[in-house]
Formats: structure tokens, C-alpha cells, sequence
């Protein structure tokens, strides 16, 4: 008699953590949506075009801080932080289906406080800050009580290749001063403090090594915000900075001399998944609202949802959605499996990913306002603004054209060492 032998992939939850999915959705559903509704009802939120109510500024922050007490009560808080700051000290792989409920609101992420770039900042500072950076900046993010960004981005180079940065960090005794410019800094706006990358090695070995990261509290002199841009989706905070003589202290170098680069890479990497998690949360919705739309909307002799030409949009976004899921989890393992093992590297699996699922949110966007017609181009619903932000998805963190061409070398380069590409396609065992 042969014996067969099984491998465990197991993707079903244990009781403890479908407990935290459980409570998250209900949190979301009881609390988050029924506060959104109101804070849109009474037009109390800043739209930053000039016509918010003034007179609802007090409710509305109320509101919000009111929303974040509560999380904290629930045991809702700072999901991707360890125990020991605060948090509930989820892995990436549970950190996504908490992530996945937030985002299918507009406050769910911030409300738990693992919001972007705050997320990814904290991170940041987890790993690379001394215990005195981590005092001064960390915990009062993980309280709650402060804001941050990270100062990379500039206009006068392409901002996927941060080897071209030209803001400069020169020593002045126990000071660096720094010159340069920076826009779509997210965040900038009210950030309490920066993370700043800047040029320190004039002709290093490796044009990897020429950057450097900075903690810059805010606000400082030189440091001076230009203007919130305008983007697509409204003037929300993504700023353009000018930087003229801002001294900073030597003791706010995060991480080491030339290791900017390497920061930035750290810290990209987990936050690119954590926009994946929170971009399948809208993709989601949007599939929803489609297939709900298509058993409501009744047209030529039938409703929508029996017509063929619509049921291969549902299909395709069906389809697109599960892979999404799939290449998500998988990232958030490789992830996960290289905080207890070094070797284990996830670039290419969270590069495939931030590739395909934010072209996947663009396109099942785009299906699910088809269907609705012209409900959907209106703003009665939320497509149009969730399609605002997805065309954005494409270029943040990295533009589709440059994840393309790492994910090319990289399938070469597998060929090439191992004669075969399957290490370059998640290395699974199928």
C-alpha cells in the first residue's frame, strides 16, 4: 500500500485570529461606517477646496478622536507594532486581513493607526533607531499623538531611483546642514516630524551608498512647506517642501552614514504590501457594488447580472481579485519567513504583487462605475473617488515600468544561475 505525503499549505485562520478579523469587520461596520456617514451627512470633514464647515471643525475632530478611543479599547490598535510598543504584534500575513477590513472605509486604517506613511515610518524606526530616536519619535506615533512623513521624493529627478537624489546633508560640528527640494511628500502637511533622505558622500564606491536619513522635527527653520499640490483626487496633503540651510543634529542621523538607500529599500518593501492589502479592501468594494448593481438594474427585458457582457466583467474581476489575494498572502509569508531567516528575500514576490494589484484596482474600478453607467461616473457613489486615488496606485512606491523591469532582471538572472526561471515565480513548489 503507498503512502501518500501531504504538505501543509494551510490558509484557514486559527480561532484567535478569526476572532481579530471578526472583530475588526464589526468594529468597521458598527463604528467607522456610522461615523463616515455622519462626518458626509453634515459636510464636517475638510475637503481642503474651501468648502468645509467651519463650524463642524470641533465635531469632527471629536468624532475622529472618539473613533481611535475606541479602537484602543477594543484591542484594535497598532496591529503591525509589537506588544511592547502598544501593539497587537501581528505578523504581515495577519496584518493583511485586518488591513483588508479597514481599508473598505475611508478613516478604517488611520482609526487603527496603520495608516500610510505613519506605518511605514514606524517600522522604520523600529528597526533602525537608536533608543533615544525611538523615545522621541516612535512612541508618540504609536500613542497616537504625533504624525510623521518621509521626505524623499524631488522634481528635479525621477523619484524611482533614489541614487539621483540632489538634496545635500554637509557636517558643520555636530550639525549636517541641508539644502535642497522635495514634493509629494505625503503627510508633510501636519507631520510633526520628517524622515529626510539626503546626499552625504560626494563619489561613493557604490551610487547606492551616497544617501543618508535624517529626523527632522517640525516645525524647523528652513524647512518651509511651498504648497499642498494638487492632485487628481483634491489638494490632500501631498506637499512640495523647500529646504534652505536646516540644521539638524547629528544625533538625529537614523541608521548609518551612506545607508539612506538601504533604509529606504527597508522600509518600502512591507509598506508597498500594506497598500496592496488596503487596495484589495477597495477592489473588493468595488466588486460588490457591481454585482449588487447588476441584480438591481433591470434593462432590456432582464437584469443586468443575466447578461453575458456583464457577467465576464464580474468574471474577470473575480479572477483578478483571487490573484490578488493570493500574491498578497504569499509576500506577507516571505515576509514574515525573513524576520527568523536572512536568506529568505521577498523583493521580487512584493514587487510582482504592488505591480499587478494596482493595475487589478484600476481595471475592477473601472468594470464595477461601467456597469453602474452614469450612477457610477456621478459622486452619489464612492467609485469615482476610489478611481481617483487607484490611477494612483500605479506609480506609487514604484512605477509600473520600474517593478516591470526588476522583475525582468531578476527572471534573468534566475535563468541564468539556475537554468531554470521558477525561483523568479515565488520559488513554489508546483
Amino acid at each position: 500500500m503507498s503512502t501518500v505525503a501531504f504538505m501543509a499549505i494551510d490558509f484557514s485562520l486559527s480561532p484567535e485570529l478569526e476572532e481579530i478579523r471578526v472583530r475588526t469587520r464589526t468594529f468597521i461596520d458598527d463604528v467607522v461606517r456610522p461615523t463616515e456617514q455622519r462626518i458626509e451627512t453634515e459636510q464636517l470633514r475638510d475637503t481642503g477646496n474651501g468648502t468645509d464647515n467651519d463650524n463642524g471643525k470641533g465635531e469632527y475632530l471629536k468624532l475622529l478622536v472618539d473613533m481611535r478611543r475606541q479602537a484602543k479599547e477594543t484591542g484594535l490598535w497598532l496591529p503591525h507594532m509589537p506588544v511592547e510598543w502598544g501593539g497587537m504584534g501581528l505578523g504581515h500575513v495577519q496584518l493583511a486581513m485586518v488591513q483588508a477590513e479597514a481599508a473598505k472605509t475611508y478613516y478604517g486604517p488611520w482609526v487603527f493607526n496603520c495608516q500610510a506613511p505613519d506605518e511605514g515610518n514606524m517600522h522604520t524606526l523600529l528597526h533602525w533607531g537608536t533608543a533615544e530616536q525611538k523615545e522621541r519619535f516612535l512612541r508618540p506615533l504609536c500613542d497616537g499623538k504625533a504624525w510623521s512623513c518621509f521626505a524623499m521624493t524631488e522634481p528635479e529627478v525621477a523619484g524611482s531611483d533614489p541614487t539621483l537624489i540632489q538634496t545635500t546633508a554637509v557636517p558643520d560640528g555636530d550639525e549636517w546642514v541641508i539644502n535642497g527640494h522635495k514634493w509629494f511628500i505625503s503627510n508633510a502637511h501636519r507631520a510633526n516630524f520628517a524622515i529626510l533622505v539626503a546626499r552625504t558622500e560626494d563619489d561613493p564606491d557604490l551610487p547606492q551608498a551616497a544617501n543618508t536619513a535624517f529626523l527632522v522635527e517640525l516645525p524647523a527653520n528652513g524647512w518651509k512647506e511651498v504648497r499642498q499640490i494638487e492632485t487628481m483626487h483634491g489638494s490632500t496633503g501631498h506637499s512640495e517642501i523647500r529646504i534652505e540651510d536646516l540644521r539638524v543634529s547629528a544625533a538625529n542621523m537614523l541608521g548609518g552614514r551612506g545607508q539612506g538607500h538601504l533604509l529606504g529599500q527597508y522600509r518600502l518593501g512591507p509598506a508597498r504590501l500594506a497598500h496592496c492589502m488596503r487596495w484589495i479592501a477597495q477592489a473588493e468594494m468595488a466588486l460588490d457594488m457591481m454585482v449588487d448593481r447588476s441584480l438591481n438594474r433591470y434593462s432590456h427585458g432582464s437584469v443586468l447580472a443575466e447578461k453575458q457582457g456583464i457577467q465576464w466583467m464580474i468574471a474577470d474581476s473575480t479572477v483578478e481579485l483571487y490573484q490578488a489575494k493570493l500574491m498578497v498572502l504569499h509576500a506577507a509569508y516571505k515576509i514574515d519567513s525573513a524576520q527568523v531567516d536572512s536568506t529568505v528575500d521577498f523583493k521580487s514576490e512584493v514587487s510582482m504583487a504592488k505591480h499587478f494589484v494596482a493595475n487589478m484596482l484600476g481595471r475592477v474600478i473601472d468594470r464595477s462605475i461601467q456597469v453602474h453607467g452614469a450612477l457610477g461616473y456621478s459622486t452619489d457613489t464612492p467609485l469615482a473617488h476610489m478611481y481617483q486615488h487607484a490611477r494612483w496606485a500605479r506609480f506609487a512606491d514604484g512605477a509600473d515600468e520600474v517593478h516591470q523591469m526588476r522583475i525582468a532582471q531578476r527572471t534573468i538572472a534566475a535563468y541564468r544561475d539556475h537554468g531554470s526561471t521558477a525561483p523568479a515565480t515565488g520559488n513554489l513548489p508546483i
